[in-house]
């Protein structure tokens, strides 16, 4: 009889889902209610896959914005045939390895690691590995369906790996990264998201003066440390919505803060040196704009304004998860020859010692305290209390939240 595990997994129902779509908007609280898709389970512990796995009791996970997507309906479709169902959310993850297969090395039983969620080719054990992997872009693996184990593009996505929203889960030994003993819990769950933004500020090529970060929730201020830690020569200019969020992205290290509203669009023309004309419908047409503009926020509105506040061939960085923007003006990208990219997960960056793992790269920079994020983990809940922890990850504006955590030992 294989033991059993608490675990708030993501249940496949179109009627549920329908229900999310159709009425979520009007009734926000029904993707946190009985009726949504998120449900608290007692689940058979996942098994090792193989003699290279390794069993991790999860300290502390965080809620993500794809998380939330999922939950609320508000995500595409596009991932839905690369992940298997049921499975346990949970991506971002620090934890104690419990178990080793016997052809693990380097891992012992009792360490403290963070998990590299991506199910790329050398965990799925296919060899020869497909180019992106190759090329160290792990992220962009093409055999997410293929393998030692079920689909899925992160663990946390597949159904034979468990996730962080559980007290066990699997993880194959090349996920795993040793916690330098300096860092707390709460910086090191916060590893994950923290290499995501990193490989959105080493990006673009070599940037100099102001930058705009549009949106400060928790990537768009991992993105403003991510920027000030690796990229010396620019300002951050930044747009917050709250006043907990403009605080902190001052603390990080940003130079101009704008407050999110109705003027802002005015001010961050007037500090790039941009011009706006105004046409008889719709939005500005705005001439000149910043080098390089990270969208964090992934709605259809902010990224139709970052491509706007992008000066001729520059860039705009995609870093929230867009879903499926309508309402976005391409003509902008087509007159201003703009160079659009998306900034998903991680890999290896280049690097001018030479190239390094972004999740390596993103606990030296936390360890050698060239980053402090730890004040960026607001609130914790056990499992026991999921409901409310995603109420309080969507509602940042009135729970003054930022990074929403499960403590699960």
């Amino acid at each position: 009889m294989r033991t059993r595990v608490l675990a708030i997994q993501y249940v496949k129902s179109i009627p549920r889902w329908l229900l999310l779509k159709t009425l979520g908007r009007t009734f926000t609280s029904l993707a946190t209610s009985p009726l949504g898709v998120m449900q608290q389970r007692e689940v058979p512990e996942p098994r090792l896959p193989n003699l290279h796995w390794v069993r991790i009791r999860p300290i502390l996970s965080g809620i993500c914005g794809s998380d939330l997507a999922s939950i609320t309906a508000e995500g595409s479709p596009f991932f839905a045939p690369l992940t298997s169902f049921p499975f346990t959310f949970g991506h971002e993850v620090v934890g104690r390895v419990e178990e080793v297969g016997s052809e693990v090395q380097g891992v012992r039983v009792g360490e403290r690691v963070v998990i590299e969620p991506a199910l790329h080719c050398g965990v799925r054990g296919i060899d020869p590995p497909c180019t992106p992997c190759q090329e160290g872009l792990y992220g962009n693996c093409v055999n997410v369906t293929a393998g030692d184990i079920s689909p899925g593009i992160q663990t946390g996505y597949c159904r034979d790996t468990g996730g962080g929203w559980s007290t066990s889960l699997v993880a194959h030994q090349v996920q795993l990264h040793r916690v330098p003993e300096t860092l707390t819990d709460e910086e090191a769950v916060l590893a994950e998201p923290f290499a995501c933004a990193l490989h959105a500020a080493l990006a673009p090529p070599a940037l100099e003066g102001n930058v705009l970060v549009l949106g400060c929730g928790t990537m768009g201020l991992l993105t403003i440390a991510a920027l000030k830690a690796t990229r010396p020569g620019v300002s951050v200019v930044a747009v917050a919505k709250h006043s907990h969020q403009q605080k902190l992205a001052s603390e990080l290290g940003a130079d101009v803060i704008v407050p999110a509203g109705r003027n802002a669009l005015k001010e961050l023309c007037r500090i790039s040196g941009a011009s706006q004309h105004q046409a008889e419908i719709g939005p500005p047409t705005i001439l000149g704009g910043f080098p390089a503009v990270f969208d964090c926020v992934g709605s259809p509105r902010s990224l139709d304004e970052s491509l706007r506040l992008t000066r001729s061939q520059g860039h705009t960085m995609l870093v929230g998860m867009p879903a499926i923007p309508r309402t976005v003006d391409w003509t902008t990208i087509w007159y201003k020859e703009l160079h659009v990219r998306g900034a998903y997960a991680y890999g290896q960056e280049n690097l001018p010692g030479g190239r390094e793992r972004t999740f390596g790269l993103a606990l030296r920079l936390m360890e050698q305290r060239r980053v402090n994020l730890g004040r960026l983990v607001t609130h914790r809940f056990p499992l026991a209390e999921y409901r409310q922890a995603v109420r309080t990850a969507l509602l940042t504006g009135p729970f003054g939240s930022v990074k929403t955590v499960f403590s699960v030992s």
